[in-house]
């Protein structure tokens, strides 16, 4: 089930809404339907699957309830953190990776397993990160472990972050499960973030991902330079605008009910560092590799620059692997561990001072290369990606421009110059600016109301509408 789908905004969130403020009053009652809901949410589209999804509840519920009992035991706690991470890893294994490993070892080893045909459940390495997060957060006494199960459940299943993040932090949200107060501020706040969101969606991803796949459906022969950047750039702000929009919606949601979640996104184009970047691209991510895995490691507070490289090493190279069984996200993964670990060893942030001449050549700097990788990403192969950023660098000998490249900029001028615009904090300056006035208050309602009404003739109308992430 979408958030932009017709039947998600007009009938099951509104359904949900009305139980939860008009049927219920007590807070676990409403805890108890907000679980009930995000299964039959989950189901929704994979029915089976929501049995993976209440398998993890229970059994991390379990090592959530031997990591309190065991706590003063170092070696039986640290044993259950282990046999914790070979499970939920073992499920992301088997339902993620697994056929792609064997498909690897016939290839290069000429052995003849058989290829299981196992369907990947949405969101599961969403999902399973949080359930991870739960115990960890318990073993450090982050939060305090859940007695009853129907608590991790919400946690771990709420279905605005369920398949598609944000990755909530259990140390986050512990105590809101139990004590949270809604108020209509907080909810009206949740409806204009939801719209935004849904805005960027439909409005924008959705209308650049049209130029995107076709210029990487195109043969490589029928490229032109031109189209091939006008390809890449399309993707790169569809991206933004496909994962940050669903993020916004599920912040969005999260305030209706109640639940603060953590931003996922701080305006990641105008970064001066790629790894700037990174501390503004899916957040979420981010800090849950930094607190879980980099830190453990040591970090870059470490003796020598080999174990630094290293550390960064293990880091982008399982951020990689998170977002897919397949090479080119292995290959992406590495691309960034290369520039980020030069970046820290030049210590580019200190040493290129970002004054005012420097911004601009900087940010350049930044998009060239995320842009780059982002092709990597999208594309279905290495060759196909080194082949399509080969004709992008002009080493081809491919024409310049195209009729495509004119066709598509002129009908999809609009998207473009809006995703470019948003892209940097211009709504937010305005928003600050004028908070107080209440003409611009009428006037950003309104506004707020028209970008809903076309989005859902957008809805209606049945107009492309896929979400990247809900593959991984």
């Amino acid at each position: 089930m979408l958030f932009s789908s017709t039947i998600f905004i007009f009938s099951f969130l509104p359904l949900v809404i009305f139980v939860y403020y008009i049927l219920l009053k007590k807070l676990t009652y409403r805890n108890i339907f907000l679980l009930f809901s995000s299964l039959i949410f989950y189901a929704w589209g994979e029915p089976k699957f929501v049995l993976v999804m209440i398998s993890s509840i229970l059994w991390n519920w379990f090592f959530g309830l031997l990591i309190d009992k065991y706590r003063a035991n170092k070696f039986k706690s640290k044993l259950i953190i282990v046999l914790m991470l070979v499970f939920n890893l073992g499920i992301i294994f088997i339902f993620k990776y697994l056929r792609f490993t064997l498909e690897n070892l016939n290839r290069v080893t000429n052995a003849n397993f058989n290829i299981p045909n196992i369907a990947l459940p949405i969101g599961i390495s969403f999902f399973t990160f949080q359930c991870i997060s739960y115990v960890i957060d318990i073993y450090r006494e982050n939060g305090k472990v859940q007695k009853n199960p129907l608590n991790v459940g919400l946690y771990i299943s709420f279905f605005p972050q369920l398949i598609a993040g944000p990755i909530v932090r259990y140390e986050t949200v512990a105590d809101q499960i139990a004590n949270r107060k809604e108020n209509f501020e907080d909810f009206s706040k949740g409806v204009c973030r939801f719209i935004i969101g849904l805005s960027k969606k439909v409005l924008i991803a959705n209308t650049l991902a049209i130029v995107a796949d076709k210029s990487f459906s195109l043969n490589v022969a029928e490229l032109s330079v031109s189209f091939a950047w006008l390809g890449a750039i399309a993707y790169t702000f569809q991206i933004f605008y496909d994962f940050s929009g669903y993020s916004d919606m599920a912040i969005g949601l999260g305030y209706m009910f109640g639940f603060k979640f953590n931003e996922n996104f701080n305006y990641p184009y105008i970064s001066k560092s790629v790894s700037e970047f990174w501390r503004r691209w899916h957040i979420s991510l981010g800090t849950w590799f930094r607190d879980y895995l980099y830190f453990p490691l040591g970090g870059s507070r470490v003796k020598s620059k080999h174990r630094l490289v290293f550390n960064l090493f293990v880091v982008w190279m399982l951020t990689g692997v998170w977002h897919g069984a397949q090479w080119t996200f292995i290959f992406w993964g590495l691309y960034y561990f290369i520039i980020i670990t030069l970046e820290k060893l030049i210590d580019f942030e200190k040493n290129f001072s970002c004054t005012n001449k420097l911004k601009f050549f900087r940010n350049i700097y930044v998009m060239l290369l995320v842009t780059i990788g982002w092709v990597v990403f999208r594309s279905s192969s290495i060759t196909g990606a080194l082949s399509y950023i080969k004709i992008m660098l002009g080493f081809s000998k491919h024409s310049f421009l195209s009729p495509l490249t004119i066709l598509y900029l002129k009908e999809n001028r609009f998207a473009f110059i809006a995703a470019i615009l948003f892209s940097a904090p211009i709504a937010k300056v305005i928003s600050e600016k004028w908070k107080d006035n209440k003409f611009m208050s009428i006037l950003y309602a309104v506004g707020l109301i028209l970008l809903f009404i076309v989005c859902t003739t957008y809805i209606i109308k049945g107009t492309y509408n896929p979400f990247i992430y809900f593959n991984f």
